[in-house]
């Protein structure tokens, strides 16, 4: 049972006072635990403790309960991380002593709940079921499907909630320590509990109760503490006492001492026996568990029991576990047990309790500061050091140099704990300074012999590139000792000692290079490239620090640097790295420090440097220190100028001579002439790239020197290279000082130029230029794009290059829009030949109407250009300009925009002038229009409605948009989309009527505008859908038949009006028929009407039957032979009114007035025909009236009769009389 009244006989726990837990030394293999939780070694059993049943039956906590069910307050309260824990700990022990079983059924809620099970336990359960059984049913009420519970839930709540837990587990027992906890009842209960679920399969329950269970032992480790305190306290005033004469001694004090040792003992016994409880049935089990946070935690906790009460658990018994752990497959558990051994490490006391571990396990650790996670190969390295600093002979030789070369690893984490350990290894033992004895400096201080062995440590390696690494590696451990830039100049300039080994040529290398690495750390205060992590923001101490560092290195360098350049001037790849320094000076310290001569000095060792060496490294070493020093923020700008000419000048001089001699006609230049000529452009190329160097025109005698190379064809590859590189510096140094009016002309030259190296290169056969081809990538197409957008579609006021408030105006501002015009136009060239992506074509395409006048053309071209090349993408291209333009539209107005504003009308308006350009042709712009509308249907729908579900989508209104290019498609493809369409729509789309609705509506409409009308019979007229719309074949079918045909015919009319009679809705009264849906002749109103007798001839002879059909037929051929005069006549007249009206108008161009007359007739002809049957011909004006969609006409009288049949009410009547 879980908390039964009686506690269950099975639970037996250990009380071998004398070894307190079990213990096994065992160290070669990790044992198969097959403990059994509910028993010890030797234990007696507990006692059965009948639980109380208190008054406060109905409540729990303080609180009451309502019809049964237990409240969960306790969970909540946690769950809130209360910062008054101890009051929530309080409450809860004070309604425990009230009705003990009421609040442990709290406390057992409260576990479940915190594994973040739904089921609560009752206290009829609590009372008569067993503790697998409970444990059985709350399993059946969990809910695993999310596998999510409190302790893995992401949010800042939940992540407050782990430390809430584990402080309200510490703070109940520490507020029980003194009371309850030895009351056989409570922790008999809870330990059951949490052995119980740490054993389930269901991991909420099982990684909750460990924890639980795992802090419930580390606060009992606290109070077995305090515990063997105040025993051996006691047992020390005892012995005091004892020892006192007779006559003073105490006898009751006696008495009373003992006692409390005995209950002290008591108390100690039942903790130990709590925790080998929970140690043998929790940890035993669960620290192979297989979740990696479940080995994690046991692990920890076991580190603190270790080091909190390392007399009872700092023994091979205990660190056994964190040893075989260590080879755990997962980083999260290695890593807790470094950490966990670090803290006993840490402790030199301890040390001895851990000789048998280290030589154990030190092969594991060593290992471990290669592994792959970069955490666990820091805290290996970390441990090793407090290993190395509690003893020295523990790690022999080869495990220390594993981990040296750690100090050059990538990872700066790991290399700072490399460094750290290297520099305890190596730098720990310093020489030790007498008493009141002058501070050595220089050579003769402590940190040169550490210096020279940082140096036989580099050297050591082989890593010769890396010193940076190294520096950066023993900065945090050894700055003090790597800014010792006075002893490293010492080492340098002064003479050794007798007796001292100076330093060979390698090694003063090496030192200078690890001097300049250390003076570049403590100037930049960064990592080295390939270590950073990203800028990191200094501290105002760490701003300070690199203030005071450069200040004194600049004060010791600008002092010992000359001295420096003149010893190592002969050696390249000294002076190359001294020359660096400068760069890292405060050049104010030569002003205010009054150190100009030393300055004066400097600039004449540079200006040997540069005589005597022609190497490249040098020269720019010499250019680079140049530049630092020419800084016009400073004072000795003037000084650094003048040296800095000079030299140029006598460089530029002696070049212009010998390139005069060397380039004599009818004179072979011999070595000597061209190495003097290939030395002296060295110079001027290595100074040219760091400064400015146009005044001296260098480009006049380069471009001679490579002329005469291409003429003669002997020049020096040498000379040509540099003397190129030397030209390539002069232009760049034009392009920098190119001023920002330039921009327009870059540009230009820069689309032909994409132009000229495009792919079109290598059309014609030309396949061998290839490789001169260039793409530019996105990036360049996307600053391509942004210039013609900032600096094309604009108003003529925000154009700086027009005039403001002179005469000239208007000149300004043609000439200004002349230019633009001109910047559209390269680009647009881009977008015909493929050089730039065409889609991006859509941000041109949408500024068709609003800068029509001014780019309209321009526009228009690039369109027509683009569908010749490929007009699927071309129609692509059309339908992003508006997509691009609808979200603008929405980002201004908002979702709930009025399809009535200027915006939308603007954009529907742009896409009917698009539907324009793609001419009459159908079948060419066939699949054009087809992905048009794909795409236009996809992006309509993309988008839910941000108000969920049964609201019209997004983007729906763009459909409206889209229905502007449906009389561009085919009859058979206007079904193909209108399929396509209702792949996106749902049942209940399609039952909408809403206002929100009417673009999904319109689109259908223009989908099913003709398409259904091609099936309907030429006789019956009927339509399924109401249309009194009729199709071309059905009016152009009227021929001079036979009297065979006619007799077919008559059949004809014979099935037709027998199923019309059928149909429930017909009206047998001629007149009911709507105006609107009779035919040309009722509306005009017949001179002549055919009048019917009042009572039908039932029986006629068949003469009589076939004379009044055949006078039928040829009435309907008159009548239509009629019509069709009419309608040309009015297709004429309607033709010629549209062509003045689109003339008059100002959206269109001439270009444009052809095709939209034949558009217009061809894309409307089926409801032009309706309209001329429903109109008096005799009028010769004809105004177009507003066109009515299909909802509007269903809402019409139902159509009976097709007005196109050419049959009037007469001869209807005859049809129903023969009947």
């Amino acid at each position: 049972m879980i908390a039964a009244p009686e506690l269950p006989s099975e639970f037996h726990y250990p009380q071998d006072t004398d070894t307190r837990f079990s213990s096994d030394t065992d160290f070669s293999e990790a044992p198969d635990v097959s403990i059994n939780p509910t028993k010890g070694k030797g234990g007696k059993k507990w006692k059965k403790v009948t639980g109380e049943k208190g008054k406060g039956a109905g409540r729990m906590n303080g609180h009451y309960q309502e019809n049964g069910m237990e409240n969960l307050m306790l969970f909540e309260v946690v769950k809130m991380g209360k910062s008054a824990m101890q009051s929530v700990v309080d409450d809860w022990i004070e309604a425990y002593k009230t009705d003990r079983d009421m609040a442990l059924l709290d406390l057992i809620n409260f576990f479940i709940q915190c594994s973040g099970c739904k089921g609560v336990v009752s206290g009829e359960m609590f009372r008569n079921m067993q503790n697998s059984e409970i444990i059985r049913r709350m399993t059946e009420e969990f809910d695993e499907d999310s596998g999510d519970y409190p302790l893995t839930m992401a949010g800042p709540l939940w992540k407050k909630f782990k430390g809430s837990f584990c402080e309200f587990i510490a703070v109940l027992v520490r507020q029980c320590q003194y009371s309850i906890i030895y009351d056989e009842y409570l922790m008999d209960t809870v330990i059951s509990l949490l052995t119980g679920l740490s054993d389930s399969q269901v991991r909420a329950f099982r990684h909750t109760s460990t924890l639980a269970a795992m802090k419930l032992m580390t606060a009992l480790v606290n109070v077995a503490l305090n515990l063997s305190i105040n025993m051996d306290n006691t047992q020390r005033q005892y012995e005091t006492e004892r020892n006192k004469m007779v006559a003073k001694r105490a006898n009751d004090r006696l008495e009373l001492l003992l006692q409390k040792r005995k209950e002290l003992q008591e108390n100690q016994d039942e903790i130990e026996n709590m925790m080998n409880a929970i140690f043998k049935g929790v940890f035993v089990h669960r620290y192979r568990d297989a979740i990696a946070e479940i080995r994690a935690i046991t692990i920890e906790e076991i580190g603190m029991w270790m080091k909190l009460y390392s007399d009872a658990f700092l023994n091979d018994s205990y660190l056994k576990y964190v040893g075989w752990t260590m080879h755990d497959k997962q980083g999260e558990v290695r890593l807790k047990c470094l950490t966990a051994l670090q803290g006993l490490y840490y402790n030199r006391e301890l040390n001895t309790r851990l000789e048998l571990f280290t030589s154990r396990f030190k092969d594991r650790i060593v290992s471990m500061t290669l592994d792959k996670e970069y955490d666990v190969a820091v805290q290996a390295i970390k441990l090793l050091t407090l290993v190395l600093h509690s003893t020295d002979e523990v790690l022999s030789p080869e495990d220390c140099e594993s981990v040296y070369h750690l100090v050059y690893s990538a990872h700066r984490p790991v290399a700072i704990a490399a460094g750290e350990f290297l520099f305890k290894k190596l730098f720990s033992t310093r020489e030790p300074e007498e008493e009141g004895a002058p501070k050595r400096r220089g050579r003769q201080s402590p940190n040169a012999n550490l210096i020279k062995t940082t140096v036989f440590f580099f050297l050591e390696s082989e890593l010769h590139e890396h010193a940076a690494y190294l520096v950066d590696s023993l900065w945090e451990s050894g700055a003090d000792l790597l800014k010792d830039w006075e002893c490293m100049t010492s080492l340098l300039l002064d003479d050794p000692v007798p007796g001292e080994e100076a330093l060979t040529d390698r090694q003063e290398t090496a030192l200078i290079e690890i001097m300049l690495c250390t003076v570049r750390q403590a100037a930049e205060c960064h990592p080295p490239i390939g270590r950073g992590t990203g800028k990191r923001v200094m501290t105002a101490k760490e701003k300070k620090t690199q203030l005071d560092d450069r200040t004194r290195m600049t004060e010791l360098f600008a002092v010992t640097l000359p001295p420096l350049l003149a010893k190592y001037s002969i050696d390249s790849e000294k002076v190359t790295n001294l020359l660096q320094l400068p760069q890292f000076f405060d050049l104010d310290i030569y002003t205010t420090g009054r150190l100009e001569k030393h300055l004066e000095a400097l600039l004449r060792q540079i200006r040997e440097i540069v005589e005597k060496h022609t190497d490249t490294e040098v020269l720019e070493a010499c250019s680079k220190t140049y530049h630092a020093l020419c800084n016009e923020e400073f004072t000795i700008f003037n000084r650094v100028d003048i040296a800095r000419s000079q030299l140029v000048d006598e460089l530029v001089d002696k070049f212009n001579r010998l390139l005069e001699d060397f380039l004599q006609e009818g004179e072979e230049p011999d070595d000597d002439d061209a190495y003097q000529v290939l030395s002296t452009l060295k110079r001027i190329t290595a100074f040219h790239n760091a400064h400015d160097l146009s005044q001296w025109d260098l480009f006049s005698s380069n471009f001679k020197l490579l002329n005469t190379g291409i003429e003669n064809g002997d020049m020096p590859e040498q000379i040509v290279v540099h003397a190129l590189q030397c030209t390539h510096y002069v232009v760049l140094w034009y392009l920098a000082k190119v001023s920002e009016g330039s921009h327009r002309k870059a540009f230009t030259i820069l689309c032909d130029v994409l132009l000229v190296f495009s792919h079109q290169m290598v059309s014609g056969g030309r396949e061998q230029l290839e490789p001169l081809v260039y793409s530019p990538d996105d990036s360049l197409q996307t600053e391509l794009l942004s210039f013609i957008l900032h600096h094309v579609f604009i108003d003529q006021d925000d154009d700086n290059c027009s005039t403001d408030g002179q005469q000239d105006d208007e000149a300004a501002k043609i000439e200004a829009l002349h230019k633009r015009r001109n910047l559209l136009a390269a680009y647009c060239k881009l977008i015909i030949y493929n050089v730039v992506e065409m889609n991006t074509g859509a941000d041109i395409f949408k500024q068709y109407m609003r800068y029509y006048n001014d780019y309209g053309d321009i526009i228009k071209e690039t369109m027509s250009k683009t569908r010749q090349i490929d007009k699927i993408q071309c129609a692509k291209t059309l339908i992003l300009s508006l997509q691009q333009l609808f979200h603008e539209m929405m980002s201004e107005l908002g979702t709930g925009f009025d399809r009535s504003s200027s915006a939308f009308c603007g954009i529907k308006e742009l896409a009917r002038r698009f539907s324009l350009t793609f001419g009459l042709d159908q079948v060419k712009t066939r699949d054009a229009i087809a992905m048009l509308h794909k795409d236009g249907i996809e992006f309509a729908f993309k988008e839910p409605s941000p108000q969920g579900e049964g609201n019209p989508p997004l983007h729906l209104a763009f459909l409206d948009i889209l229905s502007e290019f449906s009389s561009k498609l085919m009859r058979q493809d206007k079904r193909t989309v209108h399929m396509y369409l209702e792949r996106f729509m749902t049942f209940q789309m399609a039952l909408q009527r809403d206002d929100c609705w009417l673009p999904l509506i319109s689109y259908r409409n223009s989908l099913q505008a003709g398409g259904d009308d091609d099936t309907m019979s030429v006789v019956s007229g009927y339509s399924s859908r109401g249309s009194s719309v009729r199709s071309k074949k059905t009016k152009s079918c009227v021929c001079v038949c036979s009297l065979a045909e006619e007799s077919s015919s008559s059949s004809t009319d014979m099935s037709w009006q027998h199923q019309s009679m059928q149909t429930p809705v017909m009206m047998p009264s001629p007149h009911l028929t709507s105006t609107m849906m009779r035919g040309p002749g009722d509306m005009r109103g017949d001179p002549h009407p055919h009048t019917l007798p009042q009572t039908p001839q039932l029986h006629q002879t068949p003469i009589d039957y076939n004379t009044q059909v055949t006078w039928m037929l040829a009435q309907r051929q008159q009548e239509e032979v009629r019509q069709q005069q009419e309608r040309a006549m009015n297709y004429a007249k309607l033709r010629t009114n549209l062509q003045q009206a689109i003339r008059r108008g100002t959206g269109l161009m001439e270009e444009d007035e052809e095709p939209i007359v034949e558009d217009v007739m061809m894309s409307s002809e089926g409801r032009m025909e309706d309209l001329n049957e429903g109109m008096d011909f005799d009028t010769m004006d004809i105004d177009l009236p507003p066109s009515k969609n299909r909802r509007e006409r269903s809402e019409l009288k139902p159509d009976y009769f097709d007005p196109g049949s050419i049959m009037d009410e007469s001869v209807s009547n005859f049809l129903l009389l023969y009947s």
